[in-house]
Formats: structure tokens, sequence, C-alpha cells
């Protein structure tokens, strides 16, 4: 069972008016862009992983596609193989130890284990199991509440907080210490076995509670991956960062299940004119790399650009002359249909990194892969890294809604 500083925090969010004291309307946490794959097929294995946690992964014939059929929640079957994302600094125990933890917005969870072992003196045990499996690898271990803070923000320490203390790891090589979850609290249903239908407020709730900030919000800035391998990204608890954006649009969360239990949206997606997907809903997941359709989106999104799959990377590759005629990916989001564009450069896989997929130097791969679903199955796209480094993203816990802005990078066209 949880301490009472646990269950408290679970109240605090059931009471009109703010928490006192208020220490600071936000609080900035640095991230560092990392690359941990090696290959192609660790990267590809890496978002079947995460994908898995929708429905075991399964290509029915066909190496370009994902099944999403529902069957283990998110939170218990985050990664697998290698990675494309983003690294946080977090201060776990008294003294504290740093870990090195992948930012997740589709669990609320935070875990260690993964790397450098769980070294406090200051946690207690709350006796509850973590025990998850799934197709590529598994992971067991307990929760304990210990002392946590960020490395880098002087005077912050939360108390008590809800850990995954993994002690056995099958099969799993995520190339980080472990996980700092952002997800909405709906994400860690089923996430313990002992208590099916209980949940783990994200570390949003814990800085609110702890007045720290006024709300559960989170603004997320990545900047695209460079050349040299290091890139800058930065999460703001309780607001944004203004000079990182230009101006933020909110659609609510989803309605339609299963999207509706994670950070999920619904747009309509359009290329050249042809509406490829229609008005559906899917999820935004800074955990996987790619931007995945539901399969009939992608047919008809390949057969528009003309691509051609490359059996040697499963992506779909395009001469300079189709490239140079590639028309903007247009998202058209919400009841408002706010329109975000991913120009032609931003839907080419980076050209610099082609060595680590199979290609040639000079190569053009896209970076839109297929579901094994067709559109109508409630998750019929997964805005994934390659998405977001295009624009600012806002979580909004409270409201239940996302915001999208545009930022200096979402037009460039250079990058890739």
């Amino acid at each position: 069972m949880f301490s009472a500083v646990f269950l408290l925090v679970l109240l605090a969010f059931s009471v009109t008016g703010s928490p006192v004291e208020v220490r600071n309307s936000s609080i900035t946490l640095p991230m560092t862009g990392r690359l941990a794959f090696s290959n192609i097929t660790t990267l590809l294995r890496h978002d079947e992983a995460r994908l898995a946690a929708y429905g075991e992964y399964s290509t029915h014939g066909r190496s370009d596609a994902v099944s999403l059929r529902p069957k283990v929640p998110l939170s218990q079957a985050d990664f697998g193989g290698g990675f494309f994302g983003y690294i946080a600094k977090v201060n776990i125990g008294n003294p504290p130890t740093t870990y090195n933890l992948i930012v997740d917005t589709t669990s609320t969870i935070t875990w260690v284990g993964s790397g450098l072992p769980y070294l406090s003196r200051s946690g207690v045990d709350t006796g509850e199991p973590v025990a998850v499996d799934y197709r590529f690898g598994s992971f067991r271990g307990t929760i304990f509440e210990d002392q946590l803070s960020f490395e880098g923000v002087a005077d912050l320490i939360i108390p008590e907080m809800p850990i995954g203390v993994v002690f056995d790891t099958r099969d799993i090589a995520i190339h980080a210490d472990g996980v700092l979850g952002i997800g909405p609290i709906s994400s860690s249903l089923r996430a313990l076995p002992n208590s099916l239908e209980q949940t783990i407020p994200p570390i949003t709730d814990f800085l609110v509670s702890n007045s720290y900030i006024r709300r559960a919000y989170v603004g997320m800035f990545f900047q695209p991956t460079s050349e040299s391998g290091d890139s800058y990204g930065e999460l703001c608890f309780g607001g944004t960062n203004p000079s990182m954006y230009q101006l933020l649009a909110y659609t609510d969360i989803t309605t339609t299940a299963p999207s509706s239990q994670y950070w999920g949206i619904n747009q309509r997606i359009v290329y050249r004119g042809i509406e490829i997907l229609a008005y559906a809903a899917g999820v935004v997941d800074s955990g996987c790399t790619f931007l995945y359709l539901a399969s009939d989106a992608y047919e008809r999104y390949r057969t528009s650009t003309g691509g051609i799959l490359n059996p040697a990377n499963g992506l779909l590759q395009i001469s300079l002359r189709q490239y140079n005629r590639l028309r903007d990916l247009r998202f058209y989001v919400g009841d408002e249909e706010r329109v975000y564009k991913l120009n032609r450069n931003a839907q080419i896989w980076p050209r610099f990194l082609n060595y680590r997929i199979n290609g040639g130097v000079n190569d053009i791969f896209l970076i839109v892969k297929a579901l094994a679903t067709p559109s109508g199955a409630g998750k019929d796209f997964v805005l994934g890294y390659v998405f977001l480094q295009r624009f600012y993203t806002a979580f909004d816990s409270e409201k239940r809604r996302i915001g999208f802005s545009r930022t200096i990078y979402t037009d460039d066209l250079l990058i890739n």
C-alpha cells in the first residue's frame, strides 16, 4: 500500500483552489538528445516494443507494418532495442544519485534500474510489485517511495515520490537508467499487478501538491538532431518557455478509446489535397521515433509520394527528383482544424544518419511508417519524435488538452 502522502496527492486535486506558498510558476529541466541505436533493426525494435503495448506485434507478412491490437498497457511495456530521443538527469535518494532517464509522454511511472542500479538508503519499500512481460523482454521490481529532485534545479525536493525499482530486466536495452513518466494518469491503469485499478499520479501532480508549481502542466521542446549528435531539449513543469515558440493553440484529449487513455488527439491528415486519413483518433508519443499511420492512410501516402519500400531498412525510399516534388503533409487538428505542416525536409530521415539505417550517403528515406490496422481502430496514428521535433508541445493534465506551436525549426529545409 502507498503512504498517506501518496493519498494526499490524490486528495489535493479534489479540493477547490490552488496550493498556498507556490515557490515557482514553472520549473525548467534541461534534456539532452541521444542517438542510442547501432542500426535500423534496433531502432525499429524499440518502436515495435512500444507499439506492442497496444497489441502483440505482428507484421502480417509485411515488413513495414506494426499491429496495435489492444493487449497490455503502455506503461508496462515501454522500451526495447535502441532509441532516438531525449534524456533528463534526475536525482533520487538522500544522499542523491543522479540517473539518466528517458522522457516518456505515454506513462506516468518513473522507474530506475535498467542501467545504474538503485542505490538509495532513504527509500521505503511499499511492497507493491511491478512485473511486466511482453514480446521483447520483461522487467520485475517493486514500487519504492523516495526523495526526488532535478539536476541543476536548486531547492526542489519531492518527498515520498513513487518510483519503480527494477531488480530484474531481461532482453531490455534502453541505453539509459530508466524512465521519467509524464503521461496522463489514466496511462498507469493496470500497471500494478496487485492493484489493477489503482493509478500512479505523474510527477507533475507531486510538484503541484508540494507547491512547487501551480498546475499539472508540461511544456516540451525538442531541438532536431544535429550531425554532431548533440541536441538540446527542455521540459517546463507548470508552464511554458515563450522564447521557444510562437503561439500555442490547444485541442482537447480525444474521447475515443484506446487513444483517450494517453495523450490522444483527433485530427485528419491531407497530402496534395487528398485526405489520406479521415478525422480519427491517435496518440502523441515522444518515445516513438517515426510517424505511424493506419495502413490505408499509409498506402495513400506511399502512392502519392511514389515511395518504394527498401527491404534493407523497411522505410520508403524516394529519388532526389521525387523529394523536390514533395508537398506539405498537413495535419488538421481537433474540431477547430488548426493546421500544422511537415514540409518536405521534415518528412525525410536525416541523411547524415543514413549509415545507421543501411542507406547510402545520397539516399532519401521517408519517416512515415505503417500500422498493421486500417483506420477506425481508435488509434489511427502515432506522432513520434520526428513530428515533435518540429513543434513546441504543451501537455495540460488539468484541462485535458494538448497544445502545439511553431518553432524556429518548423519550416527549416536544411535540417535533414
